[in-house]
């Protein structure tokens, strides 16, 4: 080799297999010039499994998926220029939902930068805060304290990502030509031994013993408690806090996306119909608490967040590993900076016996169970809206399969429609950013590593991303589409806009009118299109047998969903008004 191509082949060698020994087992790359030398390496890595997306924007968002169904690191790498601001609408989602992500862009040389180069882009701190270290790396140098120093940037880089709270990282290669290492059996030499590794290890933050005793003695007067779970993967969490929920005599409002909800020892302690239960201003007024612990993301529901803003008086104890500050409401009274499952096994020991079902939790636990008899009615809806096609759905998965759901709407009817303790499914969606771009590419990405695993989401979700599809076809992924198609915004009818007449569908309704037929015949995917429930039955039972993706769009009518929808919750806060009635129920 020359002198160049040695240095070339050594430092990227070092830097890829520094990933792998450090935890990282996935890569995506799109393929360009500027970033041959590390894509050639990582595809000969042994340890490393290479995924093909063509398009960066999707590429990133693949990445997200993947990282977030392995809870491992996922390296992302692309060429020079603005490939690299395309990875920009994912990397702002991992940051917000502490998703770790690896981000490699490569670069042209010091001597080629704002000079009229081609391909060339200012990328150094690119993306900014919403990543949470950047290192503009050094030309490729075959010196051992070189070697070293591109190795522990490899290791640093998957520390910091996976690190709480986790987030993306970014590393920006500078190359110069030529750029072919060679690569043919590197990774077997000695350089690449076991030896090698630079071993991590995490830690967790925790409480002190005596600020727990403290916490135990103030939570031990307080009768009516509620606990609030949203997106959150800490290890042993759903039994860590049932059993402080239990001790405490505290109702848990589970989010779906919290996973308790698909755990059935956990349903007789879970208050799921809480969005539909708190859209009455009477009980948000009159369901008056004293204290709230807050686990993880900040749930769905507006209306949840409506109530505990109304009582933003009251005392609010917001757990968090990740010691971040996640107060929307600015109603924090205790910000606590401790690894959740932790604080509730600790918490529970200081508290000592368990307390006997209080009036509070009886009368939650009433009010729910009536709500969710009025909710479930919506299975008895004659016409297809989409509250009874998503309540199917949820029906007709299979046994421990996953299920991603888009935002907007979908995410929503799955607040209103996942019951305690029926279904159990893995849940996935975007809610760092709670965007409707890059869905597409997102699931495929945890479908590559979670079997099987279906997707729901608007039309227009699925028109942002409908490129991302090909992803499936390069990596041999299987994937169920289910295609809630309202033909334009559905969300907006349920807003205030859906005021404004004059405007409304060209604004915000935005009917786009497009035949998806069409892009299922260009991915190679099977594809079904449906206008009611039976028909739905039978697609989803020829999907299960299907091999990759396998489409199913089902045509519902956005008015007809706004007017079905509020006629439920029309009948919930009847219900719940009429068992409440009375100023004593909740005293």
């Amino acid at each position: 080799m020359s002198n160049s191509q040695t240095n070339l082949t050594l430092y990227n060698a070092q830097f890829v297999d520094g990933l792998a020994k450090a935890g990282v087992e996935s890569a995506v790359v799109s393929p360009g010039s500027r970033s041959t030398p590390m894509a050639l390496l990582m595809a000969e890595h042994p340890d490393i499994k290479v995924y093909i997306q063509v398009d960066e924007r999707s590429a990133a968002f693949f990445a997200l998926g993947l990282a977030k169904a392995t809870g491992k690191p996922t390296a992302l790498l692309c060429t020079s220029g603005t490939a690299a601001a395309n990875y920009f609408p994912a990397i702002t989602e991992a940051k917000n939902a502490r998703v770790p992500l690896v981000v490699l862009t490569s670069d042209r040389p010091h001597e080629l930068r704002d000079v009229g180069a081609p391909q060339s882009i200012d990328q150094n701190q690119l993306y900014g805060t919403h990543v949470k270290w950047f290192a503009e790396m050094a030309l490729p140098d075959a010196a051992q304290e070189m070697l070293r120093y591109v190795r522990s940037a490899a290791a640093k880089a998957v520390h910091i990502s996976s690190q709480s709270p986790a987030g993306p990282v970014h590393l920006n290669f500078p190359y110069r030509e030529p750029l072919i290492p060679e690569y043919d059996g590197i990774f077997s030499g000695e350089a690449f031994s076991d030896s090698a590794a630079i071993h991590l290890t995490q830690g967790k933050r925790i409480v002190n013993e005596e600020s727990m005793e403290d916490l135990a003695r103030f939570l031990g007067e307080k009768e009516k408690g509620l606990i609030v779970c949203g997106d959150l993967s800490a290890e042993g969490f759903p039994d860590a806090v049932l059993r402080l929920a239990e001790t405490l005599g505290y109702p848990i409002m589970a989010d779906p996306l919290s996973g308790l909800r698909s755990l059935p020892t956990c349903a007789h302690m879970i208050v799921d119909s809480y969005d539909a239960i708190l859209r009455s201003d009477k009980i948000k007024k009159e369901a008056a608490f004293d204290v709230v612990l807050r686990f993880g993301a900040m749930p769905v529901s507006k209306a949840l967040t409506q109530y505990l803003k109304t009582h933003h008086l009251k005392d609010h104890l917001v757990i968090d590993g990740g010691g971040g500050w996640r107060d929307p409401i600015g109603a924090v009274s205790h910000m606590i900076n401790c690894e959740e499952s932790e604080f509730c096994r600790m918490l529970t020991k200081h508290l000592g016996a368990k307390k006997e079902k209080s009036d509070w939790l009886i009368q939650w636990l009433n009010v729910n169970k009536a709500a969710k008899t009025k909710m479930k009615e919506v299975q008895n809806h004659e016409e297809m809206d989409e509250g009874r096609l998503f309540y199917e759905v949820l029906q007709q998965l299979p046994d421990s399969s996953s299920l991603f759901v888009g935002n907007s709407m979908p995410i929503r009817d799955l607040d209103s429609f996942l019951f305690a303790g029926e279904r159990k499914v893995r849940l996935y969606a975007n809610r760092g950013a709670n965007g409707i771009d890059g869905l597409v590419s997102t699931a495929l990405g945890a479908a590559a590593a979670d079997q099987p695993l279906y997707l729901i989401l608007g039309d227009l979700s699925f028109f942002h991303d409908v490129n991302g599809l090909l992803a499936a076809k390069l990596n041999g992924i299987k994937m169920t589409i289910i295609i809630l198609n309202n033909n334009g915004g559905g969300i907006f009818s349920y807003l205030p806009q859906a005021n404004q007449p004059k405007h409304f569908e060209r604004l915000f309704g935005t009917p786009p009118d497009l035949d998806f037929s069409y892009a299922a015949q260009l991915y190679g995917a099977e594809y079904r299109k449906i206008t009611d429930v039976e028909s739905l039955a039978e697609a989803m039972t020829a999907a299960e047998s299907a091999e990759g993706l396998f489409i199913i769009e089902a045509v519902t009518d956005r008015e007809k969903n706004v007017i079905a929808h509020r006629e439920l919750w029309k009948n919930v806060s009847w219900e719940i008004e009429t068992i409440t009635a009375g100023e004593e129920f909740w005293k």
